[in-house]
């Protein structure tokens, strides 16, 4: 078996390959423009070849930036198109790609790579741990009421306007408002210009289906928040994301599609954990948690650079013994906080917490608590208070939400 790199030449194997891996296929007349996979960059693919030459397998990478509590942005590698046939399966090959995937990430000194996992026991093979959620939350119309605040709470936004939109009249403002919220939102991934262009991945960025962009204005006019939504039979308005910049705009938005006629239910299809929204409702009782769901996940490449790079609310030490079976590395670590910033550096103080490299991966966002780990018997505490102590250290100012497909 031989694993190369792949170039623009590539374009249609690469894609060929991995559509049989899932036994999908391209639609007819289906050109790059528009399609999912046509913000490949095949400068970071690689191509596994059998001992005939035949592609068997592929993995990808785009190139990212993810927010971390902090806020603080850094750059990541987002891995796709990852697959192998299924006449070569079970043969090692797809271990030798995110084997030679994982060597040329490092190699480009990023931290952190971050993926949508197909399969749970898979990506934690490799590394890789869950660090966002998400669900889904339907809100009937008859009970869509929101109660005006109270208690001495900040008026609801009034200055603000809700304008109704075509999405391909608002590509330009799209990326805008994505942009300005994913700088303040952990475990939010940039979306590139690239994509909007070519109307890659999926709704709002995909062009291939028609939707309804409310697009929210502040009081100075400036966008602040969109809803991107269609309805998708006779009774369901279906938002395929809301994004805002502040409680206000999304507050403002949320009303605009609870108030929306001629539909009996509004399905928010990624609904953050920890949102206020069911509490803004008049009956607390009236929204309907769906499936809630592992989105984004994260591998930890360099872990000093991983846990220095994000911000910190508690000063505190802890000293993590790390283990990283795949590529066979085990460190201690100490980890020392002060004034919202991080040193780590290698010592041979006994540890606080003994965890696996999928397991730091999950609890670096703060969208997963090392108490539930521990709990878990995912990592181990070796004194009391550890648990305890990692739980304030890595707790976020927010919880970690990421709405991008790729």
């Amino acid at each position: 078996m031989e694993i190369r790199p792949t170039t623009d030449e590539d374009f249609d194997t690469f894609v060929d390959t991995m559509h049989g891996a899932f036994a999908l296929f391209r639609e007819a007349g289906e050109g790059r423009s528009g399609a999912w996979w046509s913000a490949f960059e095949l400068d970071r693919g690689l191509l596994a070849l059998a001992e005939d030459g035949r592609p068997v397998g592929t993995a990808g990478a785009y190139t990212l930036e993810l927010t971390l509590p902090g806020p603080a942005v850094v750059p990541v590698s987002g891995v796709t198109g990852v697959g192998v046939l299924p006449s070569h399966r079970r043969r090692g090959i797809l271990t030798e790609l995110m084997r030679r995937q994982l060597t040329e990430l490092r190699a480009r000194g990023e931290a952190l790579a971050v993926l949508l996992a197909s399969e749970a026991l898979i990506y934690r093979r490799y590394g890789y741990g869950p660090a966002t959620y998400t669900q889904c939350y339907t809100v009937p119309r008859h009970r869509a009421a929101l109660t005006p605040p109270r208690g001495g709470a900040a008026p609801a936004d009034t200055a603000g306007t809700v304008e109704l939109l075509r999405r391909e009249d608002a590509v330009d403002l799209l990326e805008q408002v994505y942009d300005r919220y994913r700088r303040t939102q952990p475990g939010a991934v940039s979306r590139p210009h690239r994509w909007w262009a070519l109307g890659a991945g999926q709704p709002p960025v995909s062009s291939a289906k028609p939707r309804y962009i409310a697009l929210h204005r502040d009081a100075d006019g400036t966008p602040d928040g969109y809803a991107c939504y269609a309805i998708e039979d006779p009774r369901s308005l279906v938002v395929d994301e809301t994004v805002a910049a502040t409680d206000a705009a999304y507050t403002a938005l949320a009303s605009y599609l609870l108030n929306h006629d001629l539909v009996q239910e509004v399905v928010f299809k990624h609904f953050p954990p920890g949102h206020p929204l069911p509490w803004q409702l008049a009956d607390y009782k009236a929204g309907v948690p769906g499936k809630h769901t592992d989105w984004l996940w994260a591998r930890v490449l360099d872990v000093p650079g991983a846990l220095t790079a994000r911000g910190w609310q508690t000063d505190g030490e802890l000293v993590l013994d790390v283990t990283d079976p795949f590529l066979g590395e085990h460190h201690r670590h100490l980890l020392a906080v002060r004034d919202g910033r991080a040193e780590c550096v290698r010592t041979d103080r006994e540890p606080d917490l003994s965890l696996d490299i999928s397991d730091l991966g999950s609890i670096l966002l703060g969208g997963t608590s090392p108490g539930t780990l521990a709990r878990a018997g995912h990592l181990r505490a070796h004194r009391p208070d550890a648990a305890a102590r990692a739980d304030a250290l890595f707790r976020a100012e927010r919880d970690p939400h990421c709405l991008h497909w790729f």
